[in-house]
């Protein structure tokens, strides 16, 4: 059995791992899908003083809260910053990485780069709509409706990083390639997931892997 902690990425919650979560379970293993702080089921916890920091504890605390061991930590998109962090405070808890169609943060960058000026209002962030995804037809109506806006700190504040949990042998990097193999919108992280010398894969679905290709990342889940 592994045990398997899979976090999402920005607007999304725990429900977007349903499928996957489903599927490992029915294999026998632990799955911890946790909604971080300010989104989603736990929007209500939302705030101006909600940041990258926040959600880093929300894992770590998960993983140690629940006396967990051997974890594969997986982190969609945004949470590649959340699961480097962990990573980093923990590593002694995890025994492989994994950035699915993630960033790659590196120690005193933030991601706010990334952030759409007309998605900022005030000190949130709406969601980017699910159709800019390239969201299977069929889940894009749900995925709208269930995201949700994110506390603009999770992008301005500046990770930390010492290097500690992150090698080649135990990270893997699994980018979506869009349906056309040429629209993937985290190209330039599957590049730098190379010349680290990690795993990689790749998926041709958009960015939203759980939902488009779930049994695709289940069996890349299991082999990492």
């Amino acid at each position: 059995m592994t045990t398997f902690v899979l976090v999402h990425g920005a607007w999304h919650g725990s429900w977007c791992w349903k499928r996957v979560r489903k599927n490992l379970q029915s294999l026998g293993h632990e799955v911890f899908t946790p909604t971080l702080t300010g989104v989603a089921d736990r929007s209500h916890l939302a705030s101006r003083e909600v940041n990258l920091e926040t959600h880093i504890l929300d894992v770590a605390n998960l993983i140690l809260w629940e006396e967990l061991s051997e974890v594969v930590l997986c982190g969609h998109s945004y949470a590649g910053a959340v699961i480097s962090g962990v990573v980093d405070r923990i590593p002694e808890r995890i025994r492989s990485l994994v950035y699915l169609d993630a960033f790659i943060p590196s120690d005193g960058e933030n991601l706010m780069r990334f952030v759409p000026d007309n998605l900022v209002n005030d000190w949130q962030v709406n969601p980017i709509p699910a159709e800019r995804f390239e969201v299977n037809l069929a889940d894009r109506g749900w995925v709208d409706r269930l995201c949700t806006a994110q506390p603009l700190g999770c992008w301005e504040q500046k990770i930390h990083l010492t290097g500690r949990g992150i090698s080649a042998e135990n990270t893997t990097y699994i980018c979506a390639i869009g349906k056309t193999g040429s629209t993937g919108r985290f190209l330039e992280h599957l590049e730098k997931a190379k010349k680290l010398g990690w795993k990689t894969s790749t998926v041709s679905c958009g960015h939203d892997v759980m939902l488009d290709e779930p049994e695709a990342l289940t069996d890349l889940l299991l082999d990492c």
